[in-house]
């Protein structure tokens, strides 16, 4: 059995340093475990769980004990930062995650500026911030990965996302001052996390794509904020990853220059060949979520031991589970991973 905790384990992959096994991880935020098959089993629920940091922290902790994932990730949705802009929340039930029910603004030009700092008190951010502080002192050896949403992807939420679209070539002056200032206070709500102990923050931006913005909106919109944040993160001394949503074909060849210490991607990259091609990138995933909610215990842990030998530096989910994904399934994959520790 390794003496490497399972926090050294990541830090260690995401600093590109020698480790005894991949790390297997469900970061939490847009690709969290909080499957109704864990709270069924302990009690403890959502949509309650998104406001009260106990219980928040206590489900982080039962997703890590039941699954086998190796981390603690919080929040469970996508929702904290365009609900801190004034957008109205749906926050769901046992089996439906929070959605965005209408968002604050119509059009870039109509979001005024905010000073990070002055926006109102309310919201979820300080209960996120609670809750890593209690996981980060109750479990120092297993890593708390607090889940920001990227600033496209913000910036979708809370302005009309239609319109949001269009005026990233319509109305570029107003767009680039909307996604700095919602990058600003990205950064100071994972500067939060990481004074309360986390040390790994996973950016998710599923708006950031190369399917929705083609390469010249990426680069010019989705690379630019993403490495603001990412260097923010830097900064104050944390590690960020960066999940990729869909087909990043249109886009690969910038993927290197994202500030990130390492890559997620969907399942329809073959990270191996990403890896061959980018020797230089962590890369992280990425395992078919359809597969996992879906297929058996035996071709998941097949499907996991394939990752491994492809040399595929942390392994996870693909990208948002299935609330009605079983516990089975993943006990299956994350089972797979630390065999290998234990035949090597």
């Amino acid at each position: 059995m390794s003496s490497i905790s399972p926090k050294e384990r990541l830090l260690r992959a995401l600093r590109r340093e020698k480790t005894d096994r991949p790390p297997v991880v469900c970061p939490g935020g847009m690709m969290n475990a909080a499957i109704v098959d864990v709270m069924n089993q302990s009690g403890h629920t959502l949509p309650e769980a998104h406001h009260d940091d106990r219980l928040m922290a206590h489900l982080a902790y039962d997703i890590h004990e039941q699954t086998g994932f190796e981390n603690l990730g919080i929040p469970f949705c996508m929702t904290v930062e365009a609900e801190l802009f004034g957008s109205a929340i749906n926050f769901g039930s046992l089996a439906c995650e929070p959605k965005i029910e209408r968002e604050a603004y119509p059009s870039v030009s109509a979001v005024p500026f905010h000073k990070p700092g002055h926006l109102p008190a309310s919201g979820r951010i300080e209960t996120v911030i609670q809750a890593a502080w209690r996981l980060s002192r109750s479990h120092p050896d297993i890593p708390v990965i607090g889940n920001l949403t990227g600033p496209i992807s913000t910036a979708a939420s809370i302005v009309d996302p239609m319109a949001f679209l269009k005026e990233l070539r319509k109305d570029r002056e107003n767009a680039h001052r909307v996604i700095d200032d919602v990058s600003d206070h990205l950064i100071a709500y994972a500067e939060g996390l990481i004074d309360a102990g986390v040390r790994i923050i996973s950016i998710g931006d599923p708006t950031a794509t190369g399917e929705i913005l083609g390469p010249k909106m990426f680069e010019e919109y989705a690379l630019r904020y993403l490495n603001k944040v990412i260097d923010g993160i830097h900064e104050r001394g944390g590690a960020a990853i960066v999940h990729i949503c869909g087909d990043m074909k249109s886009v690969k060849h910038l993927i290197p220059r994202v500030h990130g210490d390492a890559i997620s991607t969907d399942a329809m990259v073959n990270l191996r060949l990403l890896k061959e091609e980018y020797p230089e990138l962590t890369t992280m995933g990425n395992l078919s979520t359809y597969l996992l909610e879906f297929g058996d215990a035996g071709k998941v842990a097949d499907q996991t031991q394939r990752l491994i030998r492809d040399g595929i530096d942390i392994i996870a989910p693909a990208c948002g589970l299935s609330t009605s994904t079983s516990v089975g399934v993943l006990q299956a994959m994350t089972q797979a991973v630390k065999e290998t520790e234990e035949r090597g």
